[in-house]
This record gives C-alpha cells, structure tokens and sequence, in this order.
C-alpha cells in the first residue's frame, strides 16, 4: 500500500498502537462470559442499529443527531455528509438526466452497489457509536464488547487510545480506514459487482456519472456555495483513503465554513432530492413535457430562461426499501502498517468543485440530447 519513501516517521503514540494491534493480533480470541447487563447493551446497540438502517434517509439523520450529541465524534458529521452525497447518487439514477442513459437494469445494478455499501458502513460504524455512548453513560470503556459486534481489532485498539487521549483526529482517521477497509472485500471486490457494475458500467462510470463530485453545501451570506472534491480511482482503497483524509480536512479545518455547513445540514434534513441544495436547478417533481425535444438547458449552474428544472426525486420516491443478507463476517484488519495513514495531512485543500460539477452536468445534458438525437435518426 505504501512505498518505503512514502513512509512517515510514526509518532510515540503510533508506535504504542503499532505494539497494542501486534499484541493483540497474536492473541488467541476467547470467548468471554457475558454478563447479562452486557448481552442486553448488544441487544439494543444491535435492534437500535437495525431500526436506523432502514434507508439512506435514516441512516443519514442518524449520523447527524449523533453528532450533534456527541460533536468530539467528527466522523459522525463526516458520514452525515458523504452519506448525503450516496443519497443524491441513488435517486440520480431515477432523475431527468441519468435515467435516459442508463437501462434500467443497469441504474438498478448500480443502486444496489450503492445502497450495499451505504447499508454496510453503516452497520459497522453505527454500533461502535452507541457503545462508546453507552461507555458514557456507565462512566467506563465497555470497548472489550467490540468483537460481538463484529467490529475489527483495529478499532478496539483505536476506541481504547481514544478513550484515554481523546485524540479526535486520530480517531476520525482511523474510522475513515476502517470503513473503507471493510467496505474492500466485501463490495469492491465483491465478484457479483464486479460483473454487474465496474465491468459492464466502466466507461459510463468514467464518463457520464457525476458519483465521483462529492459536494459538501454551504450558506454564506444568504447564497449557496459548494466545496467539495472528486474521486478519480473509485475502485482503489488507496484513493479512497486518502480521499477520506482530504474531505475531513476540507470539513473541519475552516472553522468559519465548517459552522456554516453544519447550520445548513441541520436547517435542510436530507431527502435524498438534489433540490436540498440547489432548488434553483433541481425539482423533485417532474417538469419535463414527455416528447418534448430536448436542448441545452444548464448553463453556468443556472436553469436557462423558460426550461423546465432537472428532476431529481426524493429517495422515497425512487427507491423502496431493500432487504440485505447479513455482512460477510471476518476481519479486514492484516497488516499493522495501516497506521501509517494515521499521521496529519499537511496538503491543503481548497475545495473549489462547484465549476467542475456544472460542467459534468451540461456534459451529461449534452450526451442525453445526442442519444435522443441518434434514437430519432435510427426511427
């Protein structure tokens, strides 16, 4: 994953991680004797956790009115708003642009990748919130209970760290690991998805999806503003990390736009309609005349005079709930170099996405409008 030159110096406290994940690696796993109070704080984490995973709707307020409980947990609020960005991917595929050039095999394909992954973090990250709630509440580390719910050693060495050094950054960066490590095996590299999305969806992905904006909204001044970034290498756990690492910078390194980007969060609940940020642009009720020829109507992240908004539906309305097998058990957690993300990333990042992400919608406008076009031609 690393290069030797790529390598930075770990800090004291890395190498006591370092030292804690190689102890506990080698050791033998025991099954403890639960006491009955500690059953029934799993229990509830479990049942509170399935409760909250119905849809990508719950799962992202869940994110949000956890972070507002506990703001120390910044990966909660950085959930809450890559969640947002997964929501906003899943109903494209039933909006005004992207349902006319996928089939609806593959928008349906491509959902289930998404909503599989958002399904998935979510049941892993949501219960070791609620324990470390629970923690709180009882006035002492109940992180031991970590491994019956099937969370990786990786997190209980970093949930004990935390415990005692309340290092937030250290903790955000370890959960963005976490995640996107679990998230490896079990979807990207997942043999049906390979098939049925990165495969047969590759230059579409590339080309035409805008999935790979993740935009973070933000009011200043009474005007909507995006900051965000792009994914260029989706099916890399490398990027994907280091994605990670330059959202949370993005997030909460401006003090000033990181306040405006919560108002906004808690003032706008997700719906999963792209008319939550920019309703200028977007409508979550069809406009568009059926058999109306189409033209240009996006220009300069405005709705050209006289066209009508590009539909983008609520995820209630796009989707329905999906049923999903159990997660695959086993622990990604290998190699302990892993820490080596761990350090500070001194690179700053600007943010600016919001002339990028206009013209990828008028260019997948303009691949509706030449489709459409050929369809006539071909008639």
């Amino acid at each position: 994953m690393f290069k030797k030159q790529d390598k930075p110096q770990p800090s004291e406290r890395l190498i006591k991680i370092k030292k804690e994940l190689k102890k506990r690696a080698k050791k033998i796993k025991q099954t403890e004797n639960l006491s009955h109070c500690e059953k029934d704080i799993i229990q509830r984490i479990r049942t509170e956790t399935n409760r909250l995973n119905e849809n990508n709707v719950t799962r992202t307020k869940a994110y949000l009115d956890f972070y507002n409980r506990h703001p120390e947990i910044h990966w909660a609020f950085l959930g809450h708003m890559v969640s947002r960005n997964g929501g906003w991917n899943m109903t494209d595929l039933k909006g005004g642009i992207l349902s006319k050039l996928l089939t609806s095999k593959e928008a349906k394909s491509y959902f289930s990748f998404l909503e599989r992954g958002n399904w998935l973090i979510f049941q892993d990250a949501f219960p070791q919130f609620l324990l470390y709630e629970e923690s709180l509440n009882k006035g002492k580390t109940l992180f031991h209970l970590l491994p019956y719910l099937n969370v990786s050693i990786f997190m209980e060495v970093i949930w004990d760290d935390f415990w005692k050094e309340q290092d937030v950054y250290l903790l955000t960066l370890a959960l963005i690991v976490n995640e996107q490590s679990y998230l490896e095996a079990r979807v990207l590299q997942n043999s049906s998805f390979k098939k049925k999305v990165f495969n047969t969806l590759e230059f579409k992905l590339q080309e035409f999806l805008s999935m790979n904006h993740i935009l973070f909204p933000y009011l200043r001044n009474g005007k909507l503003k995006l900051t965000g970034q792009t994914l260029r290498h989706f099916e890399s756990l490398h990027e994907r990390i280091l994605l990670g690492k330059r959202l949370y910078n993005l997030l909460f390194n401006n003090s000033e736009r990181f306040v405006l980007t919560m108002q906004w969060a808690n003032a706008h609940p997700h719906t999963g309609s792209r008319k939550d940020y920019w309703p200028h642009v977007f409508h979550d009720v069809d406009e568009g005349v059926p058999g109306r020829i189409l033209k240009p109507r996006i220009k300069s992240c405005q709705i050209t005079q006289g066209s009508s908004r590009i539909y983008s539906p609520r995820l209630e309305f796009a989707w329905k709930n999906q049923n999903h097998q159990s997660a695959e058990l086993g622990d990604w957690y290998k190699d302990w170099e892993v820490i080596y993300y761990l350090t500070h990333m001194e690179e700053i990042i600007n943010g600016e996405i919001e002339n990028d992400y206009c013209k990828t919608l008028e260019r997948l406008e303009l691949a509706v409008i030449t489709k459409k076009a050929i369809s006539f031609r071909d008639e």
